[in-house]
Parts: structure tokens; sequence; C-alpha cells
């Protein structure tokens, strides 16, 4: 495997990684675990941004003008990143939503 079904995949892979990583945050601050949650998103960011970096690669190429073939794969992988995107928004909120909960 090699250029961009490799891409897709390294996007993929990663992005789904960060999603799963905001879910078991938002379930760690449920659970009143607010300091595993904490690293658990930390992990989720660092997942979110190789899949950033990887899409970045397709962008560049795209710039300097070699055309980057969009296809089924390649729409997959970019609409893992937005989920991945998706979640880290809705997790930040449910922690502190969650944390909120917990001091009252």
């Amino acid at each position: 495997m090699e250029g961009l079904e490799l891409i897709c995949f390294e996007m993929i892979a990663a992005n789904g990684s960060a999603r799963s990583y905001f879910m078991e945050a938002i379930y760690a601050a449920k659970a009143g675990e607010f300091e595993e949650s904490r690293r658990l998103m930390e992990e989720g960011e660092k997942m979110l941004a190789e899949g950033h970096h990887a899409h970045g690669n397709l962008l560049t190429q795209e710039a300097s003008g070699d055309k980057v073939k969009v296809d089924l794969l390649l729409i997959h992988a970019e609409d893992q990143m937005m989920s991945a995107e998706t979640f880290k928004i809705m997790a930040m909120e449910f922690v502190e939503i969650y944390s909120r909960m917990n001091n009252l």
C-alpha cells in the first residue's frame, strides 16, 4: 500500500482513534474520573493532530499542482476527520457539564 491509499488509511486510523478517545473521556467524566478524562482528551488531541497532518500532506500535494484523486476511500477518510472534530467539541462540553455537576 502506498500513496493516496496509505494516507487515507492513516487518516482513518488516527481520526477513528481520536474519536474513541473523546468518547472514553466522556465516559470517564460521567464516572467522576476527571483526571482520566483530561488524559483521554489529550490523547484524542494527539491522534486528531496525526490525522490532520496526513490530510495536510494531501493538501500540500494538491497545492503543488499534483492533483489528488477523489474516491470513496478519501471521502470516508475526510468524513472520519470531521466526525472526530465534532466528537472533540461535544466531549469538551460533556466533560465541562459533568465537572460542574460534580461540584454541586
